[in-house]
């Protein structure tokens, strides 16, 4: 099951129920099961493990309305059960690719003493932002496409960028990416159309946006251009192979999370409410590896394609570093899973500096263990 949902994060423990749900939907295992969110900011963020500690405080308001989760997730299970009931055959599978222009942008920019500078974001109006170069970036919206002989039922976009415009006003949003999907959607309605977001930690739109809202439908022409484009090299082949992996890795903490004080800063009734709840995360994430929970990354392989599911906040460097380990296959990466990490950085971005490290809760190891896991799921086709 490869499913993403329009949320900004599934964290931890509520990531899992999505996995198992839609296991047991399916009638197969956990680890057969992907989840992804798109991570516009408009919309559910949820970590059921922060809102424990949250909730025990007293005085704290909760991150997520648990019947509303339980809810969203009840109806998921509820959709791949009758999905189940008439599946519908894949025998073709193809792959396509386009740039995309002016919409993606590196964060950070880095000065001549190799600290971050700036951050860049997704959206600035700083004469700065918009002189600098793009910066490294994958420029290429990927798709792969499913087909039941000559119709194509299902279209995979993949492309790494943050996917906000503007947000924060309260008014929940597909963004721009989610609009350019749906417009998809709407022009092949008998196809289904899933965006997935990339290894985008460390990508935004804030080099060509400036936060206004005559910036949405221009991002989203851009994105749809994209997607349009793609779809113009797709070449259906016949299914001839079809292989399935997964790889477990259990990062270390970022040595600068310190429960105890966190604890303290969380229960402080002079601290604002910031303060207060997003340590929790940090909390909830030193707790899971203290329980040996690990991340699970998974690839599936279909003749030339692989579609690599990654967690959370991934930068774009461990896309680039898979598509460069094996250049006669066409590699896609989905990243945005299991959000418990928040931001995964390179290793040579910590000493860097910047926003990304500063909530990264794993150390610097994760990036040699998740280069790993990509490299194992790579070579076993």
């Amino acid at each position: 099951v490869v499913c993403v949902v329009d949320w900004t994060g599934l964290l931890n423990s509520a990531h899992m129920k999505w996995r198992q749900a839609l296991a047991e939907a399916a009638g197969t295992t956990v680890d057969r099961v992907t989840v992804h969110v798109v991570h516009q900011h408009n919309a559910p963020f949820a970590c059921l493990d922060a809102d424990q500690i949250i909730a025990a405080q007293g005085d704290l308001p909760l991150t997520i309305e648990k019947d509303f989760f339980d809810n969203c997730l009840r109806s998921a299970r509820t959709s791949v059960q009758q999905a189940m009931q008439a599946p519908v055959p894949v025998t073709h599978i193809a792959s396509g690719q386009a740039a995309v222009l002016q919409v993606a942008s590196n964060r950070r920019l880095i000065g001549l003493d190799g600290k971050v500078r700036s951050q860049r974001g997704s959206s600035s109006k700083l004469p700065e932002h918009q002189k600098y170069p793009e910066g490294l970036i994958d420029p290429m919206l990927k798709q792969v496409a499913f087909y039941n002989g000559d119709r194509k039922v299902a279209a995979c976009y993949y492309y790494a960028c943050h996917p906000m415009s503007y947000y924060g006003d309260g008014r929940v949003s597909s963004d721009f990416c989610g609009l350019a999907r749906k417009q998809m959607q709407i022009d092949d309605p008998n196809c289904t159309h899933l965006y997935f977001n990339g290894c985008g930690g460390n990508i935004g739109a804030g080099k060509y946006n400036d936060g206004s809202k005559a910036m949405r439908p221009v991002l989203m022409q851009r994105m749809l251009a994209g997607m349009q484009e793609s779809a113009k090299t797709l070449q259906p082949e016949e299914v001839a192979s079809v292989k399935w992996g997964t790889q477990d890795i259990l990062p270390l903490v970022n040595p600068t999370i310190d429960v105890e004080k966190l604890m303290v800063q969380i229960t402080d009734p002079k601290q604002s409410v910031v303060n207060r709840n997003r340590p929790a995360y940090a909390v909830a994430w030193a707790q899971r590896i203290q329980n040996e929970i690990p991340l699970t990354l998974s690839g599936l392989h279909i003749n030339s394609v692989s579609m690599l599911h990654l967690p959370s906040e991934c930068f774009v460097e461990y896309q680039l570093r898979a598509q460069a380990q094996v250049p006669a296959r066409f590699v896609a990466c989905a990243a945005y899973g299991d959000g418990g990490p928040w931001y995964i950085p390179t290793a040579d971005a910590y000493p860097q500096g910047g926003y990304a490290p500063s909530v990264a809760w794993c150390s610097s190891a994760i990036d040699p263990m998740l280069s790993t896991g990509i490299q194992s799921l790579l070579a076993e086709v």
